[in-house]
């Protein structure tokens, strides 16, 4: 099953002296590409929080948060008013319209607001942070597995129309061949001189062998039925799937410099079109 590389995944928990929320979130990229914001204690933690990240999701800008909000009874951490006058200062230069409420609301979100008089978590909290980590993980892992759902659909259609448009281009080549035939009987008529029309025939038969797009069409249909294969596997191969579009794309494209023929113009024309939609969203796949 393919999955996107976008998603979004949030998870809530709450242990003896803080509330916990995780939220991760993923766009395309060609490699892992991971962004933390972490609270104060949670920074030795770092390590072993982007060693789970990069396991279970592999490839894309991740944008990952934790936040701990302590509970009304919790003495382990108290506000830094210096931190928060110099965020409320400067976000009053930068939008000085806006309210005291919303400024404060943003602030108290920031880094460092929170003195911590606790040098490091309880296990009770590491235990229920990392079961929150993973949960968030799993939510976002189903996102992408909804996406990839919906893109599964759409490249089996749009794989479907180039093997259609396939079919549609055989009953053009033999009336290509005919025409370019009589094209040439009638060229060498206008010139009034005798040939050898042996060798006529084995420059035609030379001249239409180069022109024969058989290969083509038996490799592009080989190309459509791996990319489907592929895209029926257990493991999301986008990267797999992006280099059968670009062979894909070859066979389309010598189609077309063979094709000799306005009408198998036009369809490998609607080809190209199918493909550049595929291509555009396979760069979104894991």
């Amino acid at each position: 099953m393919i999955q996107s590389m976008t998603g979004y995944g949030k998870a809530i928990a709450n242990c003896t002296a803080r509330k916990i929320t995780v939220e991760v979130r993923s766009l395309n990229s060609k490699s892992l590409d991971l962004s933390t914001r972490l609270p104060y204690l949670y920074r030795e933690r770092e390590l072993e929080i982007r060693k789970i990240i990069s396991e279970d999701l592999q490839r894309g800008k991740i944008d990952f948060s934790i936040q701990s909000e302590a509970n009304s009874d919790n003495k382990s951490q108290k506000l830094n008013p210096q931190v928060i006058k110099s965020y409320m200062n400067e976000f009053k230069e930068i939008v000085p319209d806006a309210s005291e409420t919303e400024l404060l609301s943003i602030t108290m979100k920031l880094p460092d607001v929170v003195d911590y008089t606790s040098d490091e978590i309880s296990d009770e909290e590491w235990s229920r942070a990392l079961g929150c980590i993973r949960i968030a993980i799993d939510n976002l892992i189903e996102f992408r597995k909804t996406e990839g759902a919906v893109l599964e659909k759409d490249f089996i259609k749009r794989i479907k129309i180039i093997d259609d448009l396939l079919s549609q281009v055989e009953p053009f080549e033999k009336e290509r061949i005919e025409t370019l035939k009589e094209r040439f009987s009638k060229n060498l008529e206008e010139l009034k001189t005798d040939y050898d029309k042996n060798r006529f025939e084995q420059e035609l038969i030379y001249y239409l062998e180069k022109l024969d797009i058989t290969e083509e069409k038996v490799r592009l249909r080989n190309h459509c039925n791996y990319f489907l294969e592929t895209l029926g596997a257990d493991n999301s191969e986008g990267k797999k799937l992006n280099f059968i579009c670009q062979e894909i794309g070859r066979e389309i494209n010598t189609l077309g410099s063979k094709s000799n023929h306005s009408e198998m113009q036009k369809i490998v024309v609607q080809m190209k079109d199918e493909l550049e939609k595929i291509k555009e969203q396979v760069l979104n796949i894991l």
